[in-house]
């Protein structure tokens, strides 16, 4: 965990991201919090194309759950995936779910393949709202939401959270394929609709022989 956390150059990552943990948490509590937020998330063991969807991403995370949890530090216990709630007869499903040990609240996690909108953070308010009414234990602390983008405007951002209730942060996250190569080859490699339509369309004599 420490070479992984070394070769991924944490301490230029820790505490990056944009959050209004200062405005909404206790100074001993949001110091904490701070610190365990980075930005950029680094998920080079995901290749996801270009234009991955949020499930794609979701998917990725959840087949590399242990390499997951390392990059997302010390302290994080996954609860669960597509959480169901229930909120005056209708049902929302939180993205990923965790609770920090050190914390000792539940953190929500909301995947965004895409760049960061101002509405995003009214919708993690409204999760953490309900997670702090359904889920919480009278002895955890407020609950914390981290919107995962893309990437991210920070003056946008800022924006967003300045008057937000609830305690909420910001970040992005980077993978190892197509972000990783020069911009005159991205868009050149297959797609995974092209290579299976190309599959599909190729004599199993091509693929190969019958046994």
């Amino acid at each position: 965990m420490l070479q992984h956390w070394i070769e991924s150059d944490l301490y230029s990552r820790q505490g990056k991201a944009v959050t209004n943990f200062n405005a909404t948490l206790p100074p001993l509590h949001s110091d904490l919090a701070n610190e365990l937020i980075r930005d950029p998330y680094n998920f080079d063991f995901l290749t996801l194309r270009e234009n991955a969807a949020e499930r794609e991403l979701e998917r990725g995370l959840m087949e590399h759950i242990r390499k997951f949890l390392i990059e997302l530090g010390s302290g994080f216990a996954f609860v669960g995936q597509q959480v169901h709630l229930e909120v005056d007869g209708e049902d929302f499903y939180l993205d990923l779910l965790f609770y920090h040990l050190r914390l000792r609240c539940y953190v929500v996690i909301d995947l965004k393949a895409r760049q960061f909108k101002p509405e995003y953070a009214g919708k993690m308010n409204f999760y953490l709202s309900a997670v702090d009414d359904l889920l919480r234990h009278p002895d955890d602390k407020s609950s914390i939401g981290i919107v995962l983008c893309k990437t991210h405007s920070k003056v946008i951002a800022e924006y967003a959270l300045r008057h937000l209730a609830k305690p909420v942060g910001v970040t992005r996250y980077v993978t190892k394929l197509v972000e990783s190569l020069p911009n005159s080859l991205k868009g050149s490699l297959p797609t995974v609709k092209q290579i299976e339509t190309e599959l599909a369309h190729t004599p199993k004599t091509r693929r190969g022989k019958k046994k």
